[in-house]
Parts: structure tokens; C-alpha cells; sequence
């Protein structure tokens, strides 16, 4: 069987199941389409050991630095004065920076994985009713970093047992 073919049975296979999971008892604790974002970061940068730590470490910091961002928007008044979207873009511009120039340090050094964190902690929070408030920001209930941060740490996983599997299957 071709790796492309066996890869593919694989990420079929565990996708299938994933959704089913996402959609039934893991509901509103994991995302599928975070689990997917994950697992394609995996692939994206090196599908082997280091992506997997790679993809998990700097999903979490982005995800962490997004959070950290909402969390600066919504308790610093300054939308009311400033716009939200100039409000907005600034809080994006400052945490976006840091979490570039964090690529300085090797453990945070893949820039897309971060952005991949960062830009789901930033859809959930802005796509899921509730979840764009203080209390949910910092509570147990729509905590966007917390469904992040779970996602993504299941899509990374999933990738690579996927590409282990496909592995598996190509040498039979």
C-alpha cells in the first residue's frame, strides 16, 4: 500500500471517530475543527517527534498569548475611547509581536504553530456564544483556553498516531 493511501485510511479512520467523539460525550470540552487545526500543524512542520513537540508547545503559547490578549481587551476600558477595532488592533498588534520575537527561544520556535494557537483561541472566543466575556475568559465554563489548549493537545496526538499507523500499514 502507497504511504499516501495508508496515511489517508489512517487520518479517515481517526478523524471519523474524532468527530464522533467531538460531537458526542467530548462535546464543549474538545473542538473537532481545533483537533484538525492541531493535527494538520503536526504534519505541516516535520510529522516525526520534534513536530509533535513543536506543534504542542507553541499551540499552547500562541492559544496562551491569544487568552492573554482577550483577557487585555476586555479589562482595559480603552474601546470605549479608542474603537474596538482600534482597540483590537492594537492588543493583536502587541501580543502578536511577542509571540513572533518568543521564536527566539528553540522550545517556541515554530511561529505557525503559535499563530495556529493563537488564531483558535481567538475564533472560539469570538464564534462561540458566551465565550467572549470576562467570566468565561477566566472560569471553567466556555474557557477558551482551556477547549483550546485540550483540542489542540488531542489533534497533535492523533497526529502523530496517524502517521504511525499510516507507517504501519505502508510496511505490510
Amino acid at each position: 500500500m502507497s504511504n499516501l493511501v495508508a496515511l489517508s485510511i489512517s487520518i479517515g479512520v481517526l478523524g471519523g471517530i474524532a468527530t464522533a467523539l467531538c460531537l458526542g460525550p467530548l462535546s464543549g470540552i474538545v473542538v473537532i475543527w481545533i483537533v484538525f487545526i492541531s493535527w494538520a500543524c503536526f504534519f505541516a512542520i516535520g510529522g516525526d517527534g520534534k513536530a509533535l513537540q513543536n506543534t504542542i508547545v507553541c499551540n499552547i503559547a500562541g492559544a496562551l498569548i491569544a487568552w492573554i490578549g482577550l483577557l487585555i481587551f476586555l479589562g482595559i476600558p480603552l474601546a470605549e475611547t479608542l474603537t474596538v477595532p482600534i482597540w483590537a488592533g492594537i492588543v493583536v498588534a502587541v501580543t502578536v509581536l511577542i509571540m513572533c520575537l518568543l521564536a527566539h527561544v528553540e522550545v517556541f520556535s515554530s511561529i505557525p504553530a503559535s499563530v495556529f494557537g493563537y488564531a483558535s483561541v481567538a475564533a472560539y472566543a469570538l464564534q462561540t456564544e458566551g465565550a467572549l466575556t470576562m467570566g468565561a475568559l477566566t472560569g471553567g465554563s466556555n474557557n477558551a483556553i482551556i477547549v483550546v489548549v485540550i483540542s489542540a493537545v488531542i489533534g497533535a496526538i492523533l497526529g502523530m498516531i496517524s502517521g504511525k499507523i499510516g507507517a504501519a500499514l505502508t510496511s505490510n
